[in-house]
């Protein structure tokens, strides 16, 4: 019997980069994009659980970890990210069958523009609280914080930039459950301890790069309405008061899509993938 849990590695050839993507498990494709710095390793636990169902795909986004860029890091687009998406979906589902897509925090604008520019190739998108600024009660706010985020970085560092970020996604008045009011995660797997010294390498471009194009990315409603019954917009049960929650709730009022609440906060699949993935199983086979 064939183990699907066993990772299948590759190398896929885009514009200007190569991609390292994992592959695990039968059955209809379901490409898993990590946000944030986070690599393909952040899925490890999630994809395992659903390799039983799906063709589960995860992969490092260009320009970080194991996915070498041609040349310079310069300010990354979600729609190039998006098109490094179909072209995934391509090499995996080669008869042209259409791929479920799941992203959370900056990869869920990734899946936002990959619907907009892509919608044949995707049948399900779950956008987990993408933070996008335009779609805020004040979107000016949401831009000023996630430039002071950025200037942090280039004045004083990773550190302090993270800081910045995490006081600014709290609203004025508190919120009951931020990332600084949840339990100690247990101690890594040499594996994790991996995963997080990647990551962690991974924040320059993140914070330099990453954070404010894809933040201040504006979605096109009109596209995403028409395709709203594809799309199902996540919040984390614990951060439906914070800034990327706020955002996603406000897309899914104005084009129509679901809302599934899933356990945790932000992070929430890293909190407790398995109770993450068995929400995401249930979001999937939703009809």
């Amino acid at each position: 019997m064939t183990d699907r849990t066993a990772v299948r590695t590759g190398l896929l050839t885009v514009d200007g980069a190569t991609l390292h993507h994992e592959v695990r498990g039968e059955g209809p494709l379901l490409v898993m994009m990590p946000g944030g710095s986070a690599d393909a390793g952040i899925y490890d636990a999630i994809a395992a659980d659903l390799a039983d169902r799906w063709t589960v795909a995860t992969f490092d986004p260009r320009g970080y970890s194991r996915s070498a860029l041609d040349g310079p890091v310069t300010d990354q687009s979600p729609a190039t990210h998006a098109d490094d998406i179909v072209r995934l979906i391509d090499l995996l589902s080669p008869d042209g069958a259409p791929a479920a897509l799941f992203g959370s925090s900056s990869s869920a604008v990734v899946a936002l523009t990959a619907l907009a520019r892509h919608p044949a190739r995707l049948s399900r998108v779950v956008a987990h609280e993408p933070p996008v600024v335009a779609l805020l009660p004040d979107p000016e706010a949401g831009r000023v914080l996630f430039a002071a985020v950025r200037e942090a970085f280039r004045r004083d560092g990773v550190a302090a930039a993270m800081a910045t970020m995490a006081a600014g996604l709290v609203p004025e008045e508190g919120a009951s459950s931020g990332p600084e009011d949840q339990a100690p995660t247990p101690t890594p797997t040499p594996e994790q301890a991996a995963t997080f010294r990647r990551m962690h390498a991974n924040l320059p471009v993140f914070l330099e790069h990453v954070l404010c194009p894809f933040s201040g990315y504006v979605p096109d409603l009109v596209v995403l309405k028409a395709a709203a019954a594809r799309l199902v917009v996540g919040v984390g049960r614990d951060s439906r008061a914070l800034l990327p929650a706020v955002a996603a709730e406000g897309l899914a009022r104005r084009v129509g899509a679901g809302v599934a609440e899933f356990p945790g906060g932000h992070i929430g699949l890293t909190e407790d993938p398995r109770a993450f993935a068995a929400r995401l199983r249930e979001v999937l086979l939703a009809t």
